[in-house]
């Protein structure tokens, strides 16, 4: 396993554009650190987003990976470019060549991603608990490290993301084609719970019962807003007659359904190169 993954990160390092978009990445995960910067003042009225509690443990690992998870196309767009550069410059054929199986093929582009989400979730981990250290205003031992599992979450909902653009990488072969078919995808999904919920189902929760088992919105549902959880939001909803009220844990429900499709992208990805001449 080590001497694949140590294949697969050469190729995306010696490419400058995947190099690039990985770092990229990262360091616009950490910019996460920014918001607490924001601040103005217009008269009486002050804003300052740290003081709101965003970084409050144990709100904030719910926050951060909310936020944190918006950035994941762009290491989306590595695992298509990885996918579609074997094909481009023939790697992937002298790959086979050289003794390497289709199943190792495959199983080095899967650990991959899972290095990404992986590697993701630890370096959200560090930044959380450095800006909960740095401005929550509970610090007990107990409190920290309570809601845990968003980053559980977090970790699942990009393996299931990133196992959902290998396998339009291979399907696709060409990077740009698999992300149109990501964005069209997407789509589908949204005129899809559209249908269901104002037309259908217009009177009841059938809906999301069918709906969440879509592979994107049921990484969706790993981790919803968090924004509804912030007190400011729950005074002003209470001043205008909204209930902001829900369930905001992780629902391990969905967990399992991400799992399942997570497979089902890696089983497919192997039968398409399987049967596929190249």
């Amino acid at each position: 396993m080590k001497r694949l993954l140590s294949i697969e990160l050469q190729k995306i390092w010696l490419n400058k554009a995947s190099r690039i978009l990985t770092l990229t990445y990262f360091i616009l995960l950490s910019f996460i650190a920014l918001i607490a910067a924001i601040k103005f003042d217009i008269g009486v009225f002050k804003f300052h987003l740290a003081e709101m509690g965003i970084f409050n443990f144990p709100f904030i690992w719910h926050f951060n990976t909310y936020v944190a998870a918006w950035l994941k196309f762009f290491l989306a767009i590595v695992i298509v470019s990885m996918m579609a550069n074997e094909y481009s410059y023939g790697t992937l054929k002298q790959n086979l060549i050289d003794g390497i199986s289709k199943k190792e093929f495959i199983l080095s582009k899967f650990l991959t991603v899972v290095l990404f989400a992986f590697g993701s979730t630890v370096f959200v981990f560090i930044m959380s608990l450095l800006l909960g250290l740095s401005f929550s205003s509970y610090t007990e031992f107990g409190i920290i490290f309570s809601d845990l599992d968003y980053l559980l979450a977090f970790f699942v909902k990009l393996t299931g993301f990133f196992s959902f653009c290998l396998f339009l990488g291979i399907l696709v072969k060409r990077s740009a084609f698999a992300l149109g078919f990501l964005l069209v995808w997407s789509i589908i999904e949204a005129i899809a719970r559209g249908t269901l919920a104002f037309k259908i189902f217009p009177n009841s929760d059938t809906d999301k019962l069918i709906t969440q088992f879509f592979p994107l919105e049921s990484m969706s549902n790993l981790i919803v807003n968090p924004g509804p959880r912030l007190s400011v939001v729950k005074n002003i909803g209470t001043q205008i007659g909204i209930n902001t009220e829900g369930d905001f844990s992780v629902d391990y429900s969905a967990i399992l359904i991400v799992l399942v499709w997570t497979f089902l992208f890696v089983y497919f990805s192997y039968k398409l190169l399987k049967n596929r001449d190249l």
